[in-house]
């Protein structure tokens, strides 16, 4: 097992840092080691505090990694970006689902995948169907969506600590919450986006892989 340094250590100390990704990024990175062989540009929704870019460029040479976010994010991600530096890794766009396009990226290429993680039920649920939508117009065909969270299914919670966690979400904004498998699957559908894939991640998240059809 890998140990940070203590250069390592410290750089991470002055950065802003989430521990759900320190905790996701190795099985994420499984998957999409996986699943974006021979893609080439990869639109990164909702990159946080930059953690999730900085760990999969590098280890995914063969795709240029865009981020973006609201622009709150964009000094995080760029702080991350300045101490973990890689050549296919680029600067955060502007993304805000109440605008009504993609980023136009900076490198001239169009996305042919984009990676969400933990957004779905952060949002509300019309923005959710408007991340399709954008999304679903904007990929190629055999384009993918690889989206991380938590979901219901079946109309229940597929465990106790979701549940409490879907409780602490709508506290605090009654508009998000974890949302139902089935509806993300028929929202999809809509925008011809059909699931590929389904992977069971650790602390009870799943990879949601959809691919335009």
């Amino acid at each position: 097992m890998h140990r940070k340094s203590s250069d390592e250590q410290e750089s991470h100390a002055t950065l802003p840092f989430s521990q759900a990704c320190e905790n996701n990024k190795d099985p994420i990175l499984s998957v999409l080691q996986k699943e974006l062989q021979g893609h080439v540009h990869v639109l990164e929704i909702g990159s946080g505090t930059g953690q999730h870019s900085v760990y999969f460029a590098p280890r995914l040479t063969h795709l240029q990694w865009q981020t973006s976010d609201v622009s709150n994010n964009h000094q995080a991600i760029k702080a991350w970006h300045a101490s973990y530096p890689a050549p296919n890794l680029h600067a955060p766009l502007r993304f805000d689902l109440a605008y009504d396009m993609l980023p136009a990226n900076d490198v001239q290429l169009s996305y042919d995948a984009v990676f969400t993680a933990n957004t779905l039920h952060i949002i509300s649920w019309p923005f959710v169907e408007k991340l399709f939508e954008l999304v679903g117009g904007a990929l190629p065909l055999r384009g993918k969506l690889i989206a991380y969270g938590p979901f219901n299914e079946n109309g229940h919670y597929t465990s106790a600590s979701n549940q409490q966690f879907d409780n602490s979400l709508r506290q605090r904004d009654p508009k998000s919450g974890i949302r139902h498998l089935e509806d993300v699957l028929e929202v999809a559908r809509q925008q011809r986006l059909t699931l590929s894939e389904r992977y069971a991640m650790p602390a009870n998240n799943q990879i949601l892989v959809f691919q335009k059809i």
